[in-house]
Order: C-alpha cells, then structure tokens, then sequence
C-alpha cells in the first residue's frame, strides 16, 4: 500500500488550508486504497481571518491544531515526519500555504519556506519520491526548489501575475487547465490549479483526483 503524505496549513482559504481541496484529496487517496498521514507544523498562523467578512480577527491560532479539524484529529508534527515514512507527499493550496508553509503572500519572489517543510520536502526529493502541489502551494514548492539550486517545472494555472513571480525565483511556469495537471519528470513534481482556476468544487475536483492518480502512478513506479 502506497504512504502518501498530506501537509495541511491550518483549517479555511483565507488562512489556512482550503478546505474543498484538502477534502477532496484525503477522498481521492482514500478511494485509490492508498495510506494517508497527514501533517501540519507546530507554528502560529500568520492571521486569522473571519471567512464572512475577510477581516482579521486579531486572534491567534495554531497550524497544527486548526488542520487536525480537517484530519479529524489524526495528525502529526510535521517536525517528526522524515521521507523514509513515505512514498509520496502532497500539498493542498489555500492561502495558508502561501502565509504559514511559507511567506510567499507578502514575499513574493523573495519567499522562505518554514523550516521542517523545506526540511522534508528537501528529503522527498533526495530520495526521489514523488510530491504533489495544487493551488497556490506550488509557489513554495518554487522557492524550495531555489534554495536548492534546482530548475522546474510547475504550474498555478493561468494567473500571469503569479506566473511571473514564480519564474523570479527561477522556476519555468507552464500554463494548465482547471481539470489537468503538469509534471516535472526531472524533480517528479506534479502541479495542477484546482482553486486557482476552480468556479466550482466539481471543477476542482476533476484535476485534484487525476494529480492524485498521478501521484500514486509515480510513487508505485
């Protein structure tokens, strides 16, 4: 049975993990047969947000004990987590993936990644395994691979303003329909917009489930 990783980034779009996407993809993987561990950094969100006004609330919150809602209280530091546990990772967008997986929300080009996902995404890719990004999340996956002085392939969809800052960090943008994906055969990085693109969950959905099926192809490979 193929272990697939899903890293979670707190619990609503706005400023944690979207909920449609990290739903449909522990769906996706679930139906396929494979094993899923999800996961979340022990840090602070960098906001929260009140998802009926899109203010912020001046609260403070936790990454990990937001996410665990979503994972029904089966969740782990991601700071214990290490690729040797693994055949495959995952990443659902929303904008906590750009504001607590790393900063790419005010940063832009200039994006760090929090340490223990850089950390264990540095892992995957040295031992070849494969990873998945939708939505925004594949702009951090961008500056990991910066960091690590390696050339990419990925996609957000459309978004030229996007686009652009994601090839400043030297990644290769490479357009995608809503119910495609796109792979980086080189890194085995598989990208698709879901909600960057997405005026539905069923839109979203149809490219969530064929990266999954990809991801469980290349991790089986």
């Amino acid at each position: 049975m193929v272990k697939v990783g899903v890293v979670l980034s707190g619990c609503g779009v706005y400023d944690g993990a979207e909920i449609h996407e990290s739903v449909l993809t522990l769906l996706a993987l679930d139906r396929a047969g494979a094993e899923v561990l999800c996961m979340a950094p022990d840090v602070d969100q960098m906001h929260v947000i009140d998802h009926t006004t899109g203010e912020e609330t001046g609260e403070t919150r936790n990454v990990l004990v937001e996410s665990a809602r979503i994972a029904r209280g089966e969740i782990r530091d991601l700071a214990e987590v290490h690729a040797a546990e693994l055949d495959a990772l995952m990443f659902p967008g929303g904008f906590g993936a750009a504001k607590n997986l790393c900063d790419f929300a005010t940063a832009g080009s200039k994006a760090r990644v929090q340490p223990d996902v850089a950390r264990l995404v540095g892992e995957m890719l040295e031992a070849n395994k494969p990873i998945a990004a939708v939505c925004i999340a594949p702009a951090m996956m961008a500056a990991i691979l910066r960091d690590a002085g390696l050339e990419c392939d990925l996609t957000i969809g459309n978004d030229e303003a996007t686009a652009r800052k994601i090839e400043a960090m030297g990644a290769h943008h490479v357009a995608c329909p809503v119910d495609e994906f796109r792979v980086d055969e080189k890194n085995r990085l598989i990208t698709s917009p879901a909600y960057m693109l997405a005026g539905s969950i069923s839109e979203a959905a149809t490219g969530i489930e064929r990266t999954v099926s990809e991801l469980l192809r290349l991790a089986s490979a």
